[in-house]
């Protein structure tokens, strides 16, 4: 897998990209992992509903075609973009989610921080009153409050076409966050959204690229 790093980039000329290059890919063609940050945008997945964006204000509101609801990027956010064929590396797309969420996990773990899945959520998530606590999320979550005490860190969104994937996962590192308030994160109402910097962690944009570009290399391996 040849890692890419983009630097600050455009939201739709990056899923331009994307497509382009998955549609055009061979069978020998070399995974890739862009490492990137955009400017201010709201984007939507095929299952994004227009009552999720509050208030967009000047934020503009992209249509995209990753699974999922509304969700934010913006500077201070790493997003991984890996473009893998799924059938050479020989896992299907349950796991490929999974992998990709331990990768954020693991990079969270080496920053001190304990990150948590919540079933039919995708995503990472870490509990907002210690989040370097071990200890596990034990029971069902209430239905009507299925994130309480918890804050979402790492958002996932993909597509899969021809066996290859595309777009991937965004990890808040130091954001303002405020814009997250003016939607429903993944669909989502009052669903909390932070930062490594708001749980005390300090660590610059290009070193937590490096981190989970380097976790989500190991991970994704065949």
């Amino acid at each position: 897998m040849l890692i890419e790093q983009l630097g600050r980039v455009d939201y739709l000329s990056t899923f331009e990209a994307m497509q382009a290059f998955t549609q055009t890919r061979g069978s020998q063609s070399a995974d890739r992992l862009w490492l990137c940050e955009h400017p201010p945008v709201f984007t939507q997945g095929l299952a994004g509903q227009a009552h999720h964006v509050l208030d967009a204000g000047q934020i503009p509101v992209v249509q995209s075609n990753r699974g999922g609801q509304v969700t934010y990027h913006g500077p201070g956010q790493v997003v991984a973009y890996p473009l893998l064929d799924l059938r050479r590396a020989g896992y299907y797309v349950k796991e490929y989610v999974y992998r990709i969420e331990e990768a954020v996990i693991r990079t969270l773990s080496h920053l001190g921080v304990t990150g948590h899945r919540v079933a039919g959520s995708p995503g990472i998530y870490v509990r907002l009153d210690a989040p370097g606590s071990h200890a596990a999320l034990t029971g069902p979550r209430p239905a009507n409050e299925p994130f309480r005490g918890l804050g979402k860190i790492a958002a996932l969104g993909i597509k899969v076409s021809r066996h290859c994937t595309y777009h991937g996962v965004a990890l808040n590192v130091a954001m303002d966050l405020q814009p997250y308030s003016r939607i429903n994160p993944c669909g989502y109402a009052g669903l909390q959204s932070i930062d490594l910097s708001t749980i005390g962690v300090d660590i610059t944009w290009d070193e937590a690229a490096h981190l989970l570009g380097s976790k989500l290399s190991a991970s994704l391996a065949p």
